[in-house]
């Protein structure tokens, strides 16, 4: 995989990646649009992370931490290039970055239909807390 570059998004790399999350990513996201990833690259300009290979945008994830916990999303590889390692690397970038952010633990938003995206986050050594449940509030209409 010596052909596989990680890199954070530049903000002329967010319509590509809105793109990319339609075919790649399962399910969406209120925030999956220009104005939201914009934010995230603006507040945190290392948190959104990208895979190519031969200038190809083939895999995503957000690594955002807030200073107290390391939080991941949007883990997406596209489907003619999963099972090669991608996501794994993109973990392994994610898991550097918050060591060297003064991170603990990482967790991640997997959702409960996506049991293929439920094996890879297992493999990569994430395992479900079964006593938690997230609880959400839209914050507008």
């Amino acid at each position: 995989m010596t052909d596989l570059r990680i890199r954070p998004a530049r903000p002329e790399d967010l319509d590509a990646v809105l793109a990319f999350w339609k075919t790649a990513a399962e399910g969406t996201s209120i925030s999956d649009d220009r104005e939201g990833v914009e934010r995230l690259v603006a507040r945190d300009p290392e948190a959104l992370l990208l895979a190519e290979r031969e200038a190809e945008l083939v895999g995503t994830v957000i690594a955002g931490f807030d200073g107290w916990r390391c939080h991941l999303y949007r883990l997406a590889v596209h489907p003619d290039h999963r099972r090669r390692g991608i996501g794994s690397a993109l973990l392994t970038a994610a898991d550097e970055r918050f060591v060297r952010l003064g991170g603990r633990r990482g967790d991640a938003m997997v959702l409960v239909r996506n049991e293929r995206a439920q094996h890879a986050w297992r493999a990569a050594g994430y395992e479900p807390q079964e006593q938690w449940r997230r609880w959400v509030k839209p914050l507008t209409d």
